[in-house]
C-alpha cells in the first residue's frame, strides 16, 4: 500500500509563479527579454508611485502573463498529488466529504479574492491603487501598530512550515512507494526514504529557479497521466459501484483529519499576490479564480467519487494502491518520478524565504556561499529526519492542512481583510469573513488535536 500526497503538488504547480515575494523579483531569468516595465495603470487598478515594497526590485523586468497562463498556474497549484488522497478522505467523511470538497473550493476561491483585495486601496478619486505586493506586505500593514515586522514574520514562518512539511510528505511518499514496489527486498520503509533522500542531495546546490522550473515542468504531465489511468480503470469497474458504500454516520476524529486533507488540496494563497501582480490585466483575476476553482472542484469530486464507489471500504490512503499489480507498476514509476521532481521547488522556496529574512541585501547572489549551503543542507536534513520519525502520510497531510493550510487559506486572509477593509465592508461581508475565520479556527484546532492524537496513538503502539 502506498501512502503519499499533492503534497501540495506544490512543485510543478507553482513553477511559473512560485517566485513569491523577494523570489519573484530576485530570480528573474537574465536571458529573458522584457516586455516592458511593470505597471498596473489599467482601468481598474494602478500602482502607487510612492509605495516601496520591502522586497527590492532587480534590474531586470518581469514578463507579464495572460489570464489563461495565470489560470494554468492556479490549476497546477490546486490539482496536485493530494487528489490521490481524496477517495480515502471520503471513506472517513461519507456524504459530508463530497459537500466539503465543494465548500472548500468556494471558500478558497473567496479567500483568494479578499486576499488580493488587501493589496489595494482607494485614492481620492475612488480608483483602486495597488499599494502592496506580497502576502508579507499585507501582514506587516495589519500589524504595523503592534510591530512593523511581526505580521511578516508570522506569515513567513507559516509559509516555511507548509513548504517544509510538503517536502517531508514527498520523502514519506517516496519511501512508502519504494517499499511496496520492491517487497522482495528486505529493506524497511524508512531505509527506502533515506535512499530517496540521497537522490535529492544535489538540491543543496540549486541557487536559482531556472533549474527547478525545468524539473517541475514534467510533473504536470505525469500527474494527469496518473489521474487518467485511475479514472479509466474505475470506469471499467462501473458494475461494482454502489451508493450504499457511502456512510451516513462518521467518526468525528477521522472526519476532522479528512477536513485537513481536503483543505490542503486547495492551498494556493501563498502565491496569489505575486501571480496577480504579474498579470497583464489584473482586472481579470477574479474571473480566472472562479473558473479554475470550478474546474478543480468538478475534477476532484468526480475523481474522488468514482474511486470510492469502485473500492468502498477497501479504499486505501493512496488510491493507486487499490489498482491491479500491472497498473501499480506503471503508476509507481510515474509517482516516484513525480515526487522526486516535485521536491526541489518547495525546498528551494522555503530555504530562500528563510535566507532572505536574515540576509535581505543578498537575494540574488549569496555573499556567504558557505552559510547559504549550510542553510540548505540543514533544511534538507530536517526533512529526512522528520520523514524517518513520522512516516505516516495521511496523518502528516492532515496535520499540515489543519495547521499551515488552514492558516494561509482561511484564517489570515479573512483576518487581514477585516483589519484593512472594515470601514468599507458591508454587513454581509463582515459576517462572511468572521464566519470563515471562526470556522477555519475550529477546523484547524480540532484537526490539529486529532492529528496529534493520531500520532501519539501510532507511536504509543510502537
Amino acid at each position: 500500500m502506498v501512502r503519499w500526497d499533492s503534497c501540495l503538488d506544490t512543485d510543478e504547480e507553482h513553477v511559473n509563479f512560485a517566485r513569491r515575494d523577494e523570489l519573484s523579483r530576485a530570480h528573474s531569468e537574465e536571458s529573458e527579454e522584457p516586455d516592458g516595465p511593470l505597471n498596473f495603470e489599467l482601468d481598474v487598478c494602478s500602482q502607487d508611485p510612492e509605495y516601496k515594497s520591502t522586497a527590492p526590485l532587480p534590474s531586470t523586468e518581469v514578463k507579464l502573463i495572460t489570464s489563461w497562463e495565470a489560470g494554468w498556474n492556479v490549476t497546477n497549484a490546486i490539482q496536485g498529488i493530494f487528489v490521490l488522497g481524496l477517495p480515502y478522505a471520503l471513506l472517513h467523511s461519507g456524504y459530508s466529504g463530497l459537500f466539503l470538497i465543494i465548500l472548500a473550493a468556494a471558500l478558497c476561491c473567496y479567500t483568494g479574492k479578499i486576499l488580493i483585495a488587501c493589496l489595494y486601496e482607494e485614492n481620492e478619486d475612488g480608483q483602486l491603487i495597488r499599494v502592496r505586493d506580497t502576502y508579507e506586505d499585507i501582514a506587516n500593514a495589519c500589524c504595523k501598530k503592534l510591530s512593523p515586522k511581526l505580521g511578516g514574520i508570522v506569515v513567513n514562518v507559516t509559509q516555511v512550515m507548509e513548504l517544509i512539511m510538503t517536502c517531508i510528505l514527498y520523502l514519506v511518499f517516496s519511501g512508502n512507494l519504494l517499499s511496496h514496489s520492491f517487497p522482495f527486498i528486505p529493506v524497511t520503509e524508512k531505509t527506502w526514504s533515506v535512499i530517496a533522500f540521497v537522490t535529492l542531495l544535489p538540491c543543496v546546490f540549486i541557487k536559482t529557479l531556472k533549474i527547478v522550473s525545468k524539473l517541475s515542468q514534467l510533473c504536470s504531465l505525469v500527474h494527469f497521466i496518473i489521474i487518467l489511468v485511475v479514472m479509466t480503470y474505475c470506469l471499467t469497474q462501473i458494475q461494482r459501484w454502489s451508493w450504499a458504500k457511502f456512510r451516513l454516520s462518521i467518526d468525528f476524529e477521522e472526519f476532522l483529519v479528512s477536513v485537513g486533507v481536503i483543505i490542503f488540496s486547495y492551498t494556493s494563497q501563498i502565491f496569489l499576490p505575486t501571480l496577480e501582480g504579474n498579470m497583464k490585466n489584473p482586472g481579470e483575476f477574479k474571473h480566472m479564480l472562479h473558473w479554475t476553482h470550478f474546474f478543480a472542484c468538478v475534477l476532484k469530486t468526480t475523481f474522488a467519487l468514482t474511486a470510492f464507489l469502485t473500492w468502498g471500504e477497501e479504499t486505501k490512503e493512496v488510491i493507486t494502491d487499490n489498482l491491479p499489480s500491472f497498473l501499480q507498476t506503471l503508476l509507481n514509476v510515474c509517482l516516484l518520478t513525480k515526487a522526486l521532481l516535485s521536491y526541489p521547488l518547495p525546498f528551494f522556496t522555503a530555504t530562500e524565504i528563510f535566507y532572505a529574512c536574515i540576509s535581505r541585501s543578498s537575494l540574488s547572489n549569496y555573499r556567504f556561499p558557505l552559510f547559504a549551503l549550510s542553510v540548505r543542507g540543514s533544511f534538507l536534513l530536517l526533512t529526512l529526519l522528520m520523514a524517518v520519525f513520522i512516516p505516516h502520510f495521511a496523518l502528516l497531510m492532515g496535520f499540515t492542512g489543519s495547521v499551515a493550510g488552514a492558516a494561509m487559506t482561511f484564517l489570515l486572509p479573512s483576518l487581514f481583510h477585516l483589519k484593512l477593509k472594515w470601514k468599507k465592508m458591508s454587513f454581509l461581508e463582515k459576517c462572511a469573513d468572521i464566519s470563515i475565520f471562526i470556522l477555519g479556527s475550529l477546523c484547524s484546532l480540532a484537526g490539529t488535536v486529532c492529528s496529534v492524537k493520531g500520532f501519539l496513538e501510532v507511536f504509543g503502539g510502537m
